[in-house]
């Protein structure tokens, strides 16, 4: 009997360490990530549902009043893809709006400070994301300048922006939209 019970108070025992050190390797892994300033996946899918959530719903109201040619405009890194965290695969709480959009006749449009569309468009559809047009960063041209120059492009091709969502602030200057949807970004640390 004695021998019985001190075998169930050494696995309680080991059992408790064994926890503690999980728990210790979980604190530690958060503590790194939370040294690069960039938290980990469920924090980041916590803070991006929450930015996310109005898109739909501002879209459908929007769409009820009308005007011609309405299009929503996509970040790629880190917005429309897990660039960070999985690469290549969609974000999905941004998917989810790409599609709402697509399915209501409103146009997917991507504005990425990348500069080749072909690779851009074939990791966008290979993540299942409708794509009517991207546009790029020309050479030379800093972020924000580039955003903005696709922007106005797009609205002179005839769309109607009526949603413009991104994670950085480059994502959102100069205007072409009618409303911003910003994305975690974390200062800068998740480009």
């Amino acid at each position: 009997m004695f021998v019985r019970k001190s075998r169930v108070v050494a696995l309680a025992a080991l059992a408790a360490v064994a926890l503690q050190a999980g728990v210790l390797g979980t604190a530690t892994t958060a503590a790194a990530a939370s040294g690069r300033g960039v938290p980990g996946y469920r924090t980041w899918q916590n803070d991006v549902n929450q930015a996310i959530a109005p898109a739909i719903p501002w879209l459908r109201d929007r769409i009820a009043k009308g005007g011609d040619n309405p299009a929503i405009v996509l970040d790629i890194d880190n917005t429309s893809l897990e660039t960070y965290y999985h690469e290549g695969q969609a974000n999905k709480p941004v998917l989810k709006v790409a599609q709402w959009a697509h399915e209501h006749n409103v146009s997917v449009l991507f504005v990425t400070a990348r500069s080749s569309s072909s690779s851009a468009r074939q990791q966008l559809a290979d993540a299942g994301y409708p794509v009517d047009a991207i546009c790029t960063r020309e050479h030379g041209e800093e972020k924000g300048e580039g955003k903005e120059r696709c922007r106005e492009e797009l609205t002179r091709d005839g769309y109607t922006i009526t949603a413009n969502i991104g994670n950085r602030p480059t994502d959102f200057e100069g205007g072409y939209y009618e409303k911003g949807f910003k994305l975690p970004d974390y200062g800068g640390r998740l480009s």
